[in-house]
Formats: structure tokens, C-alpha cells, sequence
């Protein structure tokens, strides 16, 4: 008698970068959601993302999850000062497709064309790679936070001086570096826990 096993069938992964919303699928189990701890839901911060098997994943060290979603908002979402959203969205697109995080990249681009309403130059940075050439200040945004992303060392003073001449006062270059540098660490964790999916 021969074992049999059952497997659910393989989800459809995606081969190109693009702005439409995909699924994601974790290598160790999530914890589920019916499960979750009270502290597992204070790390997740915003009870929402319950829903997110990335999250859920994560929730089995709710004090780093916690920690790391608090750093998160404040990056992007405290916007008072500083650079705008847009272009710390596009930081965080742009150092995703230079890593190749087809899911990070398909999250961050909707948000910058959210933010910019300039759609169709977030889809040439994910169909042209980092190389684009789109307008000064948003290829200096993209170099920069690329520079970051290949190893921190190679941004340096000509990057800085750039994004100066363009404008960015040193709140703003802190905020570009910092949703770059967050979005290089969180797309290599990403990157090592699961895969994108095309959603149904």
C-alpha cells in the first residue's frame, strides 16, 4: 500500500513587478488568527492586520513584531514634516524592485501613485528597473534609496548634495534614508519567509 500525500496546489507566482494587489504565501506557519494571544494582538499594533498571514508569521515574537510596526508607521506615516509621502513610498518601491520583492513592490507602488496621482511613472520605475529616467528630483529619490539598498556606504555626500540642490531640506533626506534603509531590512525578511500570489 503506497502513502499517499496531499498537498494544496501550488499557488501562482508572480513574474513581474506590477501594481496590482497580490497574496502572499508564508514558509512557516502563521500563527491563526483565531489563536492570536492578547499580546500577539498588541504587537500587531493595528488589529487589521490580523488578516495578513505576514503579520500573523511575525506574531510569534509580538515584542519585535511590535517594535517593527511602530518604526513603520512612524516612517511613513508620520508626514507632518519632511519629505512627503509620495516620495517615501517611492523610496520604498524603488529599493524593492532593486531587491527584487515582487510583493513589496507591488504595495509601495500603489501607494506612491496613490499619493503622487502619477501612476503611470511609479509603472515605468517597475517596468524599467531603477535606471528610469523619470524627472530629477524623483531620479534622485530613486538613486539615493538605491544606493542605500546595494550597501549603505555607496550613498554618500554627492547623493546628499543632490537631493539639496533639488530641494530636500535635512528632514527630508533623513526621512528618504530612513524609508529606504527600513524598506531594504524588511524586504529581505520578506524575501526569506515566503513568496508572492497572484490573487485569484
Amino acid at each position: 500500500m503506497s502513502d499517499i500525500t496531499l498537498e494544496r496546489p501550488a499557488a501562482t507566482a508572480p513574474n513581474a513587478f506590477t501594481q496590482a494587489e497580490l497574496g502572499w504565501e508564508a514558509w512557516i506557519d502563521p500563527v491563526p488568527e483565531a489563536a492570536l494571544t492578547e499580546r500577539q494582538k498588541e504587537g500587531l499594533v493595528d488589529i487589521a492586520r490580523a488578516k495578513s498571514a505576514y503579520f500573523r508569521l511575525l506574531a510569534h515574537d509580538p515584542d519585535i513584531l511590535r517594535a517593527r510596526t511602530l518604526a513603520d508607521k512612524d516612517i511613513f506615516y508620520n508626514s507632518r514634516a519632511g519629505l512627503p509621502r509620495a516620495e517615501r513610498e517611492l523610496a520604498a518601491a524603488a529599493v524593492s524592485r532593486s531587491n527584487g520583492c515582487i510583493y513589496c513592490a507591488s504595495v509601495h507602488a500603489r501607494f506612491a501613485s496613490t499619493f503622487s496621482k502619477r501612476r503611470d511613472d511609479v509603472q515605468r520605475l517597475l517596468d524599467e528597473g531603477t535606471g528610469v529616467d523619470i524627472d530629477p528630483l524623483w531620479n534622485a529619490v530613486i538613486e539615493a534609496s538605491v544606493a542605500l539598498t546595494a550597501t549603505p556606504i555607496a550613498f554618500g555626500p554627492e547623493h546628499v548634495r543632490k537631493l539639496r540642490d533639488l530641494g530636500l531640506d535635512d528632514l527630508a533626506i533623513a526621512d528618504l534614508i530612513h524609508a529606504a534603509s527600513f524598506f531594504n531590512w524588511a524586504n529581505r525578511l520578506m524575501l526569506s519567509l515566503g513568496e508572492p500570489e497572484t490573487q485569484a
